[in-house]
């Protein structure tokens, strides 16, 4: 599970964002609160999720604990934040560096693992502090085994500070 590298520009998401652990899992009432909305955002670029994760430190995952609370967003990319729904917010991902694996099946806590414990290590790049995020595109199918999702990893080489 190679990821590949790619260096991306700002881009411009609308959706809701929440307050959440792992232990206190709102994943499902957050894009429930937001899916409805979805069909009438102006000005989206695709039919492409995004599924963000803002964390507090750069060290989250390496002082990993479940009950530890993150920023989760569920948005769609615009081209601009004119006429943003009432009740949605707006979110400028900063571009950059990224490591993108592709996720296939449930086992999504398997990735992450392969991730962290595995591949970054053993890279030349380290963790940078920006967001994660999927991209929900065409291949993902909720809950199904042959789900298959992009996760996008903020990297940087080694000793770039």
């Amino acid at each position: 599970m190679n990821p590949r590298i790619e260096i991306i520009s700002q881009k411009k998401l609308v959706g809701k964002s929440i307050r959440m652990s792992l232990v206190n899992n709102l994943t499902f009432e957050l894009w429930s609160s937001f899916m409805p909305h979805k069909k009438h955002i102006k000005n989206t670029l695709n039919s492409d999720l995004y599924s963000m994760q803002i964390y507090d430190s750069s060290t989250y995952y390496d002082n990993f604990n479940p009950n530890q609370e993150f920023t989760k967003w569920a948005t769609i990319e615009v081209s601009n934040f004119d006429d943003v729904l009432e009740g949605l917010n707006t979110y400028t991902l900063e571009g950059g560096l990224y490591a993108v694996f592709i996720h296939k099946g449930l086992a999504f806590d398997k990735t992450v693992a392969y991730i962290f414990k595995d591949w970054m290590p053993n890279s030349e790049y380290e963790l940078d502090h920006r967001a994660h995020f999927e991209v929900l595109g065409e291949k993902y199918k909720k809950n199904h085994p042959d789900s298959e999702e992009e996760v996008w990893i903020p990297i940087r080489l080694k000793n770039d500070e």
